[in-house]
């Protein structure tokens, strides 16, 4: 094999090993520090989600119910219709509850993008369970989620008013 061939190579693999040193460090950066979250981005999460109306400006027709819609479990009277933070970066932002998943954490994917030095990227979830009543569960994060001051060891049904505390920022069901 050649000097310069040699030389090549030895610079390629310098190169990769850089290269990979880089992508290391960015990563441990954006989880310990998270993602910036630009102004347009917090009033896209503070936005209540509604039905878009259809061309003409009025309603869009009720669509059939698909099974999956089907299996989905009736709100009950006085059940809680919304989600909101009421201390942290984004208070006031709410978010109807319409049987879907929310999620809550620092990752751009998530329902409530929290940004929040003490929030993981993928913190915690709120969900409706079989019976339909809201629990929220911690998905492994670092700091905790507490509910009224308890720290989250376990998925717990969640009551209206009760705070939900990650880092800095408090959430809460309401009617």
């Amino acid at each position: 094999m050649s000097e310069l061939t040699l030389t090549v190579m030895r610079l390629g693999f310098l190169a990769v090993l850089w290269l990979f040193v880089i992508v290391a460090v960015q990563v441990i950066r954006s989880d310990l520090f998270g993602s910036k979250v630009s102004a347009r981005g917090a009033r896209r999460a503070s936005a209540t989600t509604a039905p878009a109306p259809a061309a003409g400006g009025r309603p869009a027709p009720p669509q059939q119910q698909t099974a999956a819609t089907q299996a989905q479990p009736r709100q009950r009277r006085g059940a809680p219709t919304q989600l909101v933070v009421v201390q942290g970066s984004l208070a006031g932002t709410t978010v109807a509850l319409q049987g879907q998943t929310i999620t809550l954490g620092r990752a751009h994917d998530s329902t409530i993008v929290l940004d929040d030095d003490y929030a993981s990227s993928r913190h915690a979830r709120i969900y409706p369970d079989q019976t339909g009543q809201w629990t929220v569960e911690d998905l492994g994060s670092t700091n905790g989620t507490y509910l009224d001051r308890q720290r989250l060891t376990a998925p717990t049904p969640l009551q209206p008013g009760m705070p939900i505390r990650i880092g800095r920022t408090v959430i809460e069901l309401r009617k």
